[in-house]
């Protein structure tokens, strides 16, 4: 007996097996002449004989430092693949087929975007082009010192074990601790979950409260993982847009018009991932208001940029409103304000009953997080109130680092913007810019394909707004350096000056 493989396509032929191909060629005299070529080509190929929507190819050439990017993210293409596996005896002859499919909700899953562009800057960066990368959301300081000496002291001390599932109980307490001095909410070691990060927490949530149609209320522009998850969750994510002319935030009118009896979670982000913007007590009072005529309605709380926050805007934790904690999971985390994003710590607060249930579903996926980053995270909250001057150092810088790309980018024609009251991203509208021509590039139909322009012309990496639900604007993550910031708009500036005389002013 032996063993035959044959597949059965539909054209174009497809290539013979997944292929992650990334080969790079630097001359050997010179720094200055390199060349990144970066193959992805993957087929799914699902037995029941749909189509789903699988990644093409990403391609990127550079010489003397100049390079063509043919896409931010995988091509998109339908294409029926499917692998049949024969086997046949010496007496007789009998076909059986290896379902080689997919689940539908991972085909019905789109990858994040930031990740993609961030690691495909990061690749060019390595084969020596000149990418600015401004597109992940991470800070570029290092980690407090008292906090990386704690991770430090709990390895030499051997404290390099298990956890509790739901994370140490000194690091719990000092969560407690926290969340009542600083946001007004009192919780229990009990209603605390530790998990690898603030992204953990968010899933397992989803996971833990929603059922088979249940829907995800998620305001836009938002970060680009809610709706994802939602649909990992078998949730159905709802999209509620904002405007630029509000700052982004949620009306409270459109809210409620929007709620049905399948309305199981609300997210809110604050301050907000892309676009800076902080909710005020007031404006979330009148949200909180129609949550409490919704039964089955829970709010999620996306608190991870509480501590960046620039005066006279001021943090509201949602749990702290009346008749509000029955009905939040408040989520944070160490990452953005700590400067700790490859600790990955976060946490989730909550009536116990929902944090159980996350805890027992962490308890099947992960367990708990990394002893030794928990160390770390009882540290990082002993720094004080807010983070202390370890923080407000940060913060400062952030603050200087926003002004000066407001001042740059309301000088350019053809740019609108609102003013972030916190986090470290500008999420600024470019839409007067759609339709025109670029030289040697082509149309610029969409936030998508100006990022690409600005990657080929300026070499500056930026994230395209339609990841975030708003195509009519970009995400400029200023986690880096003044320095890097001014060359960066120096580029985009100049990348859009051919562009000037087709944009209304």
């Amino acid at each position: 007996m032996f063993l035959a493989i044959k597949r059965i396509t539909q054209n174009p032929p497809p290539t013979k097996k997944r292929i992650l191909e990334y080969s790079s060629m630097a001359a050997a005299s010179t720094s200055s002449s390199s060349r990144l070529a970066f193959r992805h080509h993957q087929q799914l190929a699902p037995y029941s004989g749909s189509h789903p929507q699988t990644p093409g190819s990403v391609s990127f050439l550079s010489g003397s430092h100049s390079f063509s990017f043919k896409s931010l993210e995988t091509t998109r293409r339908s294409q029926l693949s499917r692998i049949s596996v024969t086997v046949k005896a010496e007496s007789r002859s009998e076909e059986m087929q290896l379902d080689i499919s997919l689940s539908p909700r991972v085909n019905a899953v789109k990858p994040s975007k930031t990740v993609a562009i961030t690691d495909q800057a990061t690749a060019l960066a390595q084969a020596g082009v000149p990418v600015i990368r401004l597109a992940a959301g991470e800070p570029d300081f290092d980690t407090p010192a008292v906090i990386a000496e704690a991770g430090i002291n709990a390895i030499q001390e051997g404290y390099t074990r298990y956890t509790p599932n739901a994370g140490a109980l000194e690091l719990r307490v000092a969560i407690c601790q926290k969340l009542k001095e600083e946001n007004g909410i009192s919780y229990t070691p009990d209603q605390i979950l530790v998990s690898n990060g603030a992204k953990q927490c968010i899933y397992q949530a989803m996971l833990a409260v929603c059922s088979p149609g249940d829907e995800v209320i998620i305001p836009a522009p938002f970060w680009v993982s809610y709706p994802e998850m939602a649909r990992l969750a078998d949730a159905t994510p709802v999209i509620l847009p904002t405007s630029i002319s509000e700052n982004f935030l949620l009306d409270p009118k459109l809210l409620e018009s929007k709620l049905t009896g399948k309305s199981r979670l609300l997210i809110l982000c604050s301050p907000s991932n892309p676009t800076g913007s902080v909710y005020s007590k007031k404006l979330l009072e009148e949200i909180a208001r129609i949550v409490a005529k919704h039964p089955r309605l829970l709010v999620l709380s996306d608190e991870i940029y509480e501590h960046i926050i620039y005066a006279p805007a001021t943090h509201v934790s949602f749990a702290s409103l009346p008749g509000m904690w029955e009905r939040t999971l408040t989520v944070n985390g160490f990452s953005k304000a700590f400067a700790m994003t490859g600790w990955r710590l976060g946490y989730i607060a909550g009536p116990k009953h929902f944090v159980a249930a996350c805890n027992k579903i962490q308890s099947q996926l992960t367990s708990g997080a990394s002893s030794i980053s928990q160390k770390a995270g009882v540290a990082a909250l002993g720094l004080g109130y807010a983070g202390g001057e370890a923080v407000s150092t940060m913060v400062k810088a952030f603050r200087e680092r926003r002004d000066f790309l407001i001042k740059s980018f309301g000088e350019m024609e053809g740019v609108r913007m609102s003013e972030p009251q916190g986090a470290f991203y500008l999420f600024i509208d470019v839409s007067s810019y759609y339709g025109t021509e670029a030289e040697g590039f082509g149309k610029i139909e969409d936030s998508d394909s100006l990022c690409r322009y600005l990657l080929d012309e300026a070499q500056v990496a930026l994230v395209p707004g339609v990841a975030f639900g708003d195509d009519s604007c970009i995400r400029i993550s200023y986690a880096a350096s003044l320095t890097t910031l001014q060359a960066a708009v120096e580029r985009i500036k100049n990348a859009l000056l051919p562009l000037k005389s087709a944009v209304p002013v």
